[in-house]
């Protein structure tokens, strides 16, 4: 369903990036995934499939330029690696641009684990953004400028997760409702990484997955982007 691609940042540099299209062409609205701290692997390419099946043309960036971690240690490796402020700025803001310009008329963001953390970051900072979904990620509080936020947002959290406690989830809350930011968050019962259906077998204790939390949040997801983005 899907095809490399590459793209421009605004600094001109090239980003590649895997563009998965439905049916209905380059006239259907926009979505940027943000992979996890696994890199441009599989998984996220079937999130993007999923979203182009969805009516969506979803384009997952190769933010670590290639490489894919198959274990913890080299994930958190390259996840360290990787200067957020630009991937935010300039990776993700270049791949919300190059969906407008290449037809669609709206653009949404969603990211997973450190792809949500990047999607907070993207809502702060790329006006062009025109809603957000975060899956169990933040970034340091003291990064995210509420202010600045002008999509919809929607946020998605494991109560049980050790990796984004939800203490700070509740923190990142107070941060948005002080600024008066429109947002909805659920909680699920549930460890990180609750939605990706190879979290089992990564063999990392805080990770879990659970079939129903996914797909209650995959539904709500729909709901928000269809009424955001359509």
């Amino acid at each position: 369903m899907g095809k490399s691609i590459s793209y421009q940042r605004p600094d001109g540099e090239s980003v590649n990036g895997y563009l998965a299209e439905g049916a209905s062409g380059v006239r259907t609205p926009g979505i940027v995934v943000i992979q996890e701290w696994w890199g441009l692997n599989d998984q996220i390419r079937g999130v993007a499939d999923k979203l182009a099946a969805a009516g969506y043309r979803a384009l997952v960036p190769d933010l670590y330029r290639g490489k894919v971690a198959l274990e913890a240690k080299e994930a958190e490796h390259l996840m360290k690696g990787l200067n957020f402020g630009v991937a935010a700025g300039q990776d993700v803001r270049g791949a919300v641009q190059y969906l407008k310009a290449s037809g669609s008329a709206k653009v949404g963001v969603t990211g997973f684990c450190m792809g949500g953390a990047l999607t907070l970051l993207a809502a702060v900072n790329v006006p062009e953004v025109d809603a957000a979904v975060v899956w169990y990620g933040f970034p340091p509080l003291e990064f995210v400028d509420a202010a600045k936020i002008k999509a919809p947002l929607l946020g998605h959290w494991g109560t049980e997760d050790t990796a984004f406690p939800i203490a700070q989830v509740d923190e990142l809350e107070k941060k948005l409702r002080d600024a008066k930011i429109a947002f909805e968050f659920h909680r699920y019962h549930a460890k990180h990484a609750f939605a990706n259906e190879t979290a089992d077998s990564k063999n990392v204790p805080f990770l879990k997955h659970d079939a129903a939390a996914a797909e209650l949040a995959w539904r709500r997801t729909m709901e928000f982007l269809a009424k955001h983005l359509k």
